[in-house]
């Protein structure tokens, strides 16, 4: 047997180098970096359609939780506890305090959420918030943010109206409804033009700045700063008596608001139910001026109640806007529950407890429905953004109350 030597290959000239390295490179996984895509995608898709339209939900909550407080922990104008209404007192003051105290707690926790939601849009979408600004129905629920504050401030379990954190509160949250109000009301007073001539931008929105004021006044009464109070309820008073004659007379290219939008009609009693309460805390009383602007907030209650059918197309599917009701029945009850305790007659009696108890019934209703249709709260064809901006006041609206049929839509992006 014969063996063969098989030929050695000759080294290379150059060594071989041998690279070790300390951090073993890690493939880059697509599935991670393609979640991630979705999770940015999703925050900015829900700062893009969040609007301050969103705060009527706040609005609901925390009137609620003011009006919770007044009828388990009655505060009338006069501390005396037999000026009580017997019938307040013997159904709502056996409720333990703990269950407004929650409920103020959520209130807090969603006014919290959406404020801070908030922020970020206008730190990532300062262009849209703009837009919104100079929108003639974004502009007017710039004020329920602050309006909601302001009501939860009041009917604060931990912060007595006395003290210097409360007056230094109302401060911050005052100040952006006054300079809303100059910005509002210097448009319609001295501005040329049509673009933000009265009766061409009036709409029921516009009532928030009214309310406002209103609101405002009514803290200020009750940290007993009479003056600045008076003069928040004549500023929005004044202002109010303009709206109310422009909307009532439903002049030519004024009525701007889609069919979806129609709950917002329910503002119409709402401000002079505010009106009533300012007054009332104001004058130390349920005055004859409050009692007025209350039968006046009942009149238009009534009026809009019993014409179902204007809010029939607005009804056929969820929509944020539905949060309209609650807040506007929530303020008839509290203007309710100061009258029936001024006059305590059975009457008043029986019409606070429909009130408060449709007040009580509508908000809870709306949370669950909130809940469960939670994927339609931030829809791509939210009609606040398809309102036409009527340049002229030639301009009708479409027959079917919807959108004017020659204008095209200005949305906000």
């Amino acid at each position: 047997m014969e063996f063969h030597t098989l030929p050695i290959p000759s080294l290379p000239p150059h060594p071989i180098q041998i690279t070790i390295s300390s951090t073993p490179s890690i493939p880059s996984n697509p599935h991670n970096h393609q979640c991630f895509s979705i999770i940015i995608q999703s925050i900015s898709s829900i700062l893009t359609r969040f609007h301050a339209g969103y705060f009527r939900i706040t609005l609901s909550l925390a009137s609620q939780a003011l009006l919770w407080k007044n009828l388990i922990q009655p505060t009338t104008h006069n501390t005396n506890n037999n000026t009580i209404n017997p019938l307040i007192h013997h159904i709502f003051h056996r409720f333990h305090p703990i269950t407004f105290v929650s409920f103020w707690a959520f209130s807090l926790a969603i006014l919290v959420l959406l404020s801070f939601i908030y922020v970020l849009r206008c730190v990532f979408h300062l262009k849209m918030v703009k837009e919104e600004f100079l929108h003639h129905v974004g502009v007017n629920y710039l004020f329920a943010p602050w309006i909601s504050w302001l009501l939860l401030l009041q009917c604060s379990p931990w912060i007595d109206h006395k003290t210097e954190a409360h007056l230094s509160l109302w401060w911050a949250l005052v100040l952006p409804v006054v300079l809303l109000d100059v910005k509002i009301y210097g448009q319609w007073f001295t501005t040329k033009g049509l673009k933000y001539n009265l009766t061409v931008v009036a709409n029921p929105t516009s009532q928030m700045s009214v309310i406002g004021n209103l609101i405002g006044s009514t803290a200020a009464a009750r940290m007993g700063w009479n003056e600045t109070a008076l003069m928040l309820f004549s500023l929005g008073m004044v202002h109010y008596l303009v709206l109310f004659v422009t909307l009532y007379q439903r002049l030519s290219g004024s009525d701007k608001l889609p069919a979806m939008l129609k709950p917002v009609f329910f503002l119409f009693f709402a401000a002079p139910g505010a009106a009533s309460l300012a007054w009332g805390s104001i004058s130390g009383k349920f005055d004859i001026t409050a009692k007025m602007l209350f039968f006046l907030s009942i009149f238009l209650f009534m009026s809009l109640v019993c014409r179902p059918l204007l809010f029939k197309r607005a009804m056929r599917r969820f929509n944020v806007t539905w949060w309209a009701y609650p807040f506007s029945i929530t303020v008839l009850a509290l203007a309710a529950t100061e009258y029936a305790e001024e006059v305590k007659e059975k009457l008043a009696n029986v019409l606070m407890l429909i009130l408060v108890s449709s007040s009580i019934l509508v908000t809870f209703i709306l949370i669950l429905l909130t809940l469960f249709n939670s994927t339609m709260l931030l829809p791509h064809n939210d009609p606040i953004f398809t309102i036409t901006t009527t340049t002229t006041a030639a301009v009708s609206p479409h027959p079917d109350d919807s959108l004017p049929s020659t204008a095209p839509p200005t949305e906000i992006k």
